[in-house]
């Protein structure tokens, strides 16, 4: 999945469309979220995502994109990230990253979310909790003057104070007409290191955080991304422009929120 080599900085009419497909993508995580359970196989969520975007008239992002086979990239317990797809029922206790992007008018959303299955160790608990702490932490360097070492730095430091790993092969990106776009975006780095963030740059920032080691070897289906040593990961990702005094985030947990919260009321 390769980079652009120029950053593209957007006008707002292009902000606002990638805001569009970023809150599809969003609707899209929530769709799912309806349907995560244990019993459930992520082929099946697929399905629910693929319909979902092609019903309000969007394409999937992912199908096809340098050979990728599905809509959902779902990556679960140690996958880390790039899982395909397949008939393996979810069990209890499960942990699933689901990465999701769209198409529409042009420009890509791309988001993703760590989602529990049935009830989870608090100890798996804590890593799904701190790795979107991290994702927050990242979006608030991106900020005009900052540079992109910044971004990567306090990921790094919050993840690193909790004993975990910080996937170092993967990274996020910038996003628009491509889904990968410069600059590359790490979850580590120094401070004030990298290039410098500009008004209207679009990134997707992603944190991916190992229960363990940070260490990942790729599966031999070419695609699924794992822990080395076999525990556990998590990964949150946004769609953000980058902004004088705050950044903008382009997607949103939102509506997915919102379904976990009713279904961990109605159990």
């Amino acid at each position: 999945m390769g980079f652009g080599r120029r950053v593209r900085i957007k006008t707002a009419e292009e902000v606002e469309l990638i805001r569009e497909s970023s809150l599809l993508v969003g609707k899209t995580l929530a769709a799912v979220a309806e349907h995560i359970q244990p019993g459930v196989t992520t082929l099946e969520l697929d399905a629910v995502a693929e319909a979902f975007i092609r019903d309000h008239g969007a394409e999937p992002g992912f199908k096809g994109y340098g050979g990728f086979p599905n809509s959902l990239c779902t990556s679960v317990n140690e996958a880390v990230v790039h899982g395909i797809p397949n008939n393996r029922p979810l069990e209890e206790g499960d942990v699933v990253s689901v990465d999701c992007g769209v198409l529409k008018n042009g420009f890509y959303g791309d988001s993703a979310y760590t989602f529990a299955v049935g009830d989870i160790s608090p100890e798996v608990q804590r890593l799904l909790d701190v790795t979107k702490e991290c994702l927050d932490l990242a979006i608030e360097q991106a900020v005009v003057g900052k540079r992109i070492g910044d971004i990567g730095w306090a990921c790094q430091t919050h993840a690193e104070r909790h004993g975990y790993g910080v996937v170092r092969e993967l990274v996020g990106h910038g996003l628009g007409k491509d889904l990968h776009e410069a600059p590359e975006v790490p979850n580590f780095g120094r401070r004030g290191n990298g290039p410098r963030l500009m008004e209207g740059m679009v990134l997707a920032i992603e944190p991916m955080i190992n229960l363990g080691r940070r260490e990942v070897q790729q599966e031999s289906d070419g695609w699924t991304i794992v822990t080395a040593d076999r525990k556990v990961s998590a990964h949150f990702e946004h769609d953000i422009v980058v902004r004088s005094g705050k950044a903008e985030v382009l997607s949103s947990f939102e509506a997915i929120e919102e379904v976990l919260n009713k279904r961990s009321v109605k159990s």
